[in-house]
């Protein structure tokens, strides 16, 4: 979402913090805890030299290994984990409708994983398919390096549709020492060294009593971060020259459409930028899908992953985890949302023919050539030059033709990976460090795997 010198999630986290705890009427459910104990936890790991750990169930051995109650591991082509005999029922009353509804409900929470980076933040994704009448809700519950831990935290009310629920993020989840924004879990004050040393995640599926429909997820796994305060990076060698063939679109062709949607325009650009990847690997919308939108609309599939990706309760379309969520519900893709270390990370995917989405905030004048400054924009990289600059399809463009821009590498590798940065009126406020988002198919080839091995991502 580009929404030049307004405060971002990551600028509030930057502020003190006073939001309380959600109270029970925030969760669709109540539990029974269960601690954090070692007896469930993985083997302890190397430490990497990165700055970020990417863990994910993806294998049926990942879905049975975890602890299911009322759910059960899929075997197959895409293994994953679906409601077998629902654990009970509950009612949800959704904040964004008013709608109460029963629903019956199925859990699996994953094993401890222990972070090879002691985090200040963390972000959950999930790929899964979620037919009508069901939905899914994904949770975290972190052990900080001190030896206590959060509350459950809910990082996404999730539905691949809206008829049933209006997904959405959950605000006001505080213990006081750590807090949820929007889809980022971070620690409020990093000075402290308080981290977050553990984690565990847990899946709740619901689904309409009697029926016998249910979700499947095929992919659940948290980024866990602790990149350094820097205004900038060490400057990376340029090592390929390579452009891939990426649909181009803008966001600025629909300014002023669809207010109940964010309303187009600069609001659109993480939809805009997950759209034209998901056309790059084949993803189609039918007529029948389209056929909401407005005739007179060009390019209506940007509308359709607006509606699809938009958070009712940040009342936007820039939630990191629903786009990735959206990508993998086109056949055959996978998603995931992670942060990278350098621009040679982006070059090993490029490589092996995966663009990339990425997340920066910058002034006017820090990148030649955009025109604009922004405190949140995603767009997409595509490729290299032979001098090593960064060609991206930037979606804040006037036209579909104009989408295409080449920006010098130097500018583009600090606004994309720096954390700290000076905003138009000269106050400190925080960058993305590297963030982004990646589709890529869900069996991969040998270069693909080997590429997104290399930056951190398990498929």
């Amino acid at each position: 979402m580009r929404r030049a010198e307004q405060p971002s999630r990551r600028t509030v986290l930057a502020a003190a913090v006073t939001a309380a705890v959600a109270a029970g009427s925030s969760r669709a459910a109540a539990y029974t805890e269960e601690p954090m104990t070692t007896d469930t936890a993985e083997p302890a790991r190397a430490v990497p030299a990165r700055t970020v750990d990417n863990r994910a169930w993806v294998s049926y051995g990942d879905w049975y290994g975890g602890t299911a109650k009322g759910t059960t591991a899929v075997a197959g082509a895409r293994p994953g984990v679906a409601i077998a005999r629902p654990a009970g029922t509950t009612d949800y009353t959704d904040p964004h409708t008013g709608a109460t509804a029963r629903w019956e409900y199925g859990t699996w929470t994953s094993p401890v994983h222990r972070l090879a980076v002691p985090a200040t933040e963390a972000i959950v994704s999930w790929n899964a398919r979620t037919p009508a009448g069901t939905w899914l809700q994904a949770e975290i519950k972190a052990a900080y390096t001190d030896g206590t831990s959060t509350p459950w935290y809910v990082m996404g009310r999730w539905a691949a549709g809206d008829q049933d629920i209006r997904r959405t993020s959950v605000d006001d989840q505080s213990d006081g020492r750590s807090t949820v924004w929007t889809d980022t879990l971070a620690i409020d004050d990093p000075s402290t060294g308080l981290r977050f040393a553990s984690y565990r995640l847990r899946l709740t599926l619901y689904r309409k009593p009697g029926t016998k429909a249910t979700p499947t997820v095929w992919r659940l796994g948290a980024m866990g971060s602790d990149v350094p305060d820097r205004f900038t990076v060490p400057a990376s060698v340029p090592g390929l020259a390579r452009e891939l063939i990426v649909p181009r679109y803008s966001q600025e062709i629909h300014k002023g459409q669809y207010p109940e949607y964010d309303n187009g325009g600069e609001a659109w650009c993480s939809p805009t930028s997950s759209q034209m990847i998901i056309e790059y690997w084949g993803g189609r919308l039918t007529p029948e899908q389209l056929a909401w939108v407005d005739p007179s609309y060009a390019d209506p599939q940007v509308c359709h992953a607006a509606r699809f990706t938009y958070d009712y309760q940040y009342a936007g379309c820039g939630n990191w985890p629903f786009n990735a969520a959206y990508a993998a519900t086109f056949k055959d893709l996978q998603a995931v949302v992670t942060r990278l270390g350098s621009l040679t990370d982006l070059e090993k995917l490029i490589a092996a023919g995966i663009p990339a989405i990425t997340s920066q905030s910058f002034l006017k004048d820090e990148l030649t050539g955009a025109g604009y400054g922004t405190a949140g924009h995603l767009m997409t990289v595509i490729g290299f030059t032979g001098d090593g600059d960064v060609i991206a399809n930037d979606p804040a463009s006037e036209s579909n033709e104009a989408v295409r821009r080449v920006y010098r590498r130097r500018e583009w590798e600090n606004i994309w990976l720096r954390t700290k940065r000076y905003n138009a009126s000269g106050k400190v406020v925080s960058g993305t460090g590297g963030v982004c988002y990646l589709y890529f198919p869900a069996r991969p080839n040998a270069a693909q795997r080997k590429a997104l091995t290399a930056v951190g991502v398990r498929v």
